[in-house]
């Protein structure tokens, strides 16, 4: 099992740019898909973004234009890019492992800490 550990988070004035990292333990190359994820107080958890080991992308409708994903592989580290941060933005944001393509779920039982991101208006 890979150890994942999220940082990046913060406060920030809606407009403003964060990028959140996630470094995982072990190389994660041969893992079909790795996702960004994040909950809101009173809200289930929901994909943000999501990159296969081929570098295809997916995107929560929310995002569009604004977050981009990305992978290192050799680093073992997976990057979201977030844009025109809005105060809707704020939660929890985890990574963990993807299915991938067509419905891009996770079946993942274990979650780490999170990094926490907060817009304000």
């Amino acid at each position: 099992q890979v150890q994942l550990v999220e940082s990046g988070g913060g406060l920030v004035q809606a407009g403003g740019s964060l990028t959140l990292s996630c470094a995982a333990s072990r190389s994660f190359a041969s893992i079909n898909a790795m996702g960004w994820y994040r909950q809101a107080p009173g809200k289930q958890r929901e994909l943000v973004a999501a990159i296969t080991s081929d570098g295809n992308r997916n995107y929560a409708d929310s995002v569009k234009g604004r977050f981009t994903i990305s992978r290192d592989n050799a680093k073992n580290t997976v990057y979201l890019q977030m844009n025109s941060l809005k105060p809707e933005d704020t939660a929890i944001y985890y990574c963990n492992t993807n299915r991938g393509p067509p419905y891009y779920v996770t079946t993942a039982v274990y979650w780490g800490q999170g990094t926490q991101v907060t817009v304000s208006s």
